[in-house]
């Protein structure tokens, strides 16, 4: 089975984040950038189904040439092969854009299932694996704890608030998984020397038969039109008991709406 799995570097979601006040993108250039966590558990799935039925992996990246280093990162977890998008026009590229030029990435590796987390944390919008079924006219099987492969069918079982739901698809098709479905593994010291010998295919826009209008700040479909850091967290309201401390307790409960 021919497996392609997307992978976002962002920035660390335990250091401080922030906007770049030039033009109200995140800030990646002095960020600790690091691969997207949910995009560690859709590593972890793919090696794992390669293991069990064979078959190959290979990791798609966009995003500049630091990017390079979350590549490798996920090749020394065990895949066989990284794509890296990479253009200078791609800056600020809405996930309209951004799902434009995966799936035109996508169209030339003809992968049989395509793997990705559910989210970004520099993003939280849940919305590419959905934007990317359309544009390739395969299944999307989204928020996945649990997958199976039987053949050419998948079956997962989709996390929802309430349990889960099971859903079926054909390949090709497009998965996206949760933190619930496996325990990523660490990479090993051979795996990590390995991966500086791994192939790494760059594509820029051209490759892919995208104009440069269509993405970036200039394509975006929506953008950032201001925002403020978070406000310095206040002193809280101290109540001394004096005998009405519990009138006063609720009195103050009534005015922040909690009662």
């Amino acid at each position: 089975m021919n497996i392609v799995v997307l992978v976002k570097q962002v920035p660390d979601s335990g250091a401080e984040r922030a906007l770049n006040s030039s033009d109200n993108t995140v800030e990646r250039g002095s960020a600790n950038n690091v691969i997207n966590e949910m995009d560690e558990y859709a590593i972890e799935e793919a090696l794992k189904i390669k293991e069990a039925h064979g078959g190959e992996v290979t990791i798609l990246t966009m995003g500049p040439e630091r990017a390079s280093e979350s590549i490798r990162k996920a090749l020394s977890m065990g895949p066989d092969k990284a794509v890296h998008v990479q253009d200078e026009a791609l800056h600020g590229s809405c996930a309209v854009a951004t799902s434009k030029v995966l799936a035109a990435a996508l169209g030339t590796l003809n992968a049989d299932l395509i793997i990705c987390g559910a989210e970004s944390t520099d993003g939280r919008v849940q919305v590419m694996p959905h934007m990317l079924a359309e544009r390739l006219g395969v299944a999307a099987l989204t928020g996945a704890r649990k997958l199976t492969v039987d053949g050419d069918t998948l079956t997962a079982e989709r996390q929802t608030d309430e349990g889960y739901e099971v859903v079926t698809a054909a390949t090709p098709a497009i998965v996206s998984v949760w933190d619930t479905i496996n325990e990523p593994r660490y990479p090993s010291f051979k795996g990590i020397m390995a991966a500086k010998k791994k192939p790494v295919q760059g594509l820029a826009l051209a490759d892919l038969g995208v104009a440069a209008d269509e993405v970036g700040s200039a394509g975006a479909t929506s953008a950032v039109v201001e925002f403020a850091k978070r406000p310095p967290r206040s002193a809280g309201t101290k109540v001394v008991d004096e005998g009405e401390g519990g009138t006063q307790l609720v009195a103050f409960l009534a005015t922040e709406k909690f009662v």
